[in-house]
């Protein structure tokens, strides 16, 4: 064997030396951008999970405290315990949204805004410092259910997930709310 053809068969060993360095170190690496997409995915999904949860629980107490103010149903519960469980569920809420803050894409915040801004208007007329009418609540209500569904419109698309819960498919669904016993009063009807 002449020297070149050492030379040429050093050069190929060097270059399939090199070759299969920088493929295992590029697969490596999207292995490991994978495992980090992975865990930031898990990570979203949790604390999206959390905050909606915490935003549902609080929405339940509040309905049960404005239920149980404006004499619609009496809770087991006197009014200063379910304005205690509500101020909790708040301060859970809260906490669960700074994790959406944290860890969401542009739209899944802007939708986290908007369904604190909503659940917000809940607590206010469930504890009385807003005032409105059973139509008023009820409104607030719908808003805080349709913000939930935004938001979960905006984290699905953030975590990549296909499909929609609104649109043609899904129709809007309304509240499971009693009627208005006052105007079910007025009118001679019957609960």
């Amino acid at each position: 064997m002449d020297t070149s053809e050492q030379l040429l068969t050093i050069v190929a060993v060097l270059v399939g030396a090199l070759t299969t360095y920088v493929t295992n170190y590029w697969t490596e690496r999207q292995r490991i951008r994978r495992e980090l997409l992975t865990r930031w995915d898990t990570k979203k999904l949790e604390s999206y999970e959390n905050y909606i949860d915490r935003v549902r629980a609080a929405v339940y107490l509040g309905v049960e405290l404005y239920e149980h103010r404006e004499g619609i149903r009496v809770s087991d519960d006197p009014e200063p315990s379910l304005r205690s469980q509500l101020s909790q569920a708040t301060h859970l809420r809260g906490r669960a949204f700074e994790r959406v803050m944290l860890l969401a894409g542009d739209e899944v915040v802007e939708a986290a805004h908007a369904l604190n801004a909503a659940s917000l208007e809940v607590d206010w007329q469930a504890m009385g410092k807003t005032a409105g009418t059973l139509d008023d609540w009820r409104a607030r209500n719908r808003a805080v259910f349709t913000a939930i569904n935004a938001f979960h419109e905006a984290a699905r698309t953030d975590l990549g997930v296909s499909g929609s819960v609104t649109g043609e498919t899904h129709p809007n669904r309304d509240l499971l709310l009693p009627a208005d016993r006052s105007r079910s009063f007025q009118t001679g009807q019957s609960q």
